[in-house]
């Protein structure tokens, strides 16, 4: 006869708990990395803070590529975070569906229209 001690655990849910900890603070040391670098170069030019100068520290093909993957880590880091937000906090299928989808389209765009900013420049 078989006794059992204790309860039997049950885990539930989507299970990205490491992660989604650790990609957050990876996306987080980057956007830090970065925004050293502008504020270095922000410190360390000479002249006016005008368009010409932000558009001469984003002139670079390195700057450019650089920023380009800053976005991208910034939208993981906030899709994880807003998607955290609406499993924890609503608790209707649709309705967190419905906000899911709403924050992907919006991040989507988001991200098109600081690209299209980025190359402009």
């Amino acid at each position: 006869m078989a006794v059992n001690y204790g309860s039997k655990r049950i885990v539930v849910g989507a299970h990205y708990g490491l992660r989604d900890w650790l990609s957050q603070r990876v996306t987080a040391a980057l956007m830090a990395v970065f925004t050293a670098i502008v504020v270095a170069q922000v410190l360390l030019t000479k002249g006016p803070l005008g368009y010409d100068r932000w558009a001469g520290m984003f002139a670079a093909q390195w700057m450019k590529l650089l920023t380009f993957v800053v976005i991208i880590a910034l939208l993981y880091h906030v899709w994880v975070g807003v998607r955290d937000i609406w499993m924890d906090y609503i608790k209707s299928v649709s309705a967190r569906l419905l906000l899911q989808i709403a924050s992907i389209v919006w991040l989507v765009g988001c991200s098109g229209w600081a690209i299209q900013v980025l190359w402009r420049l």
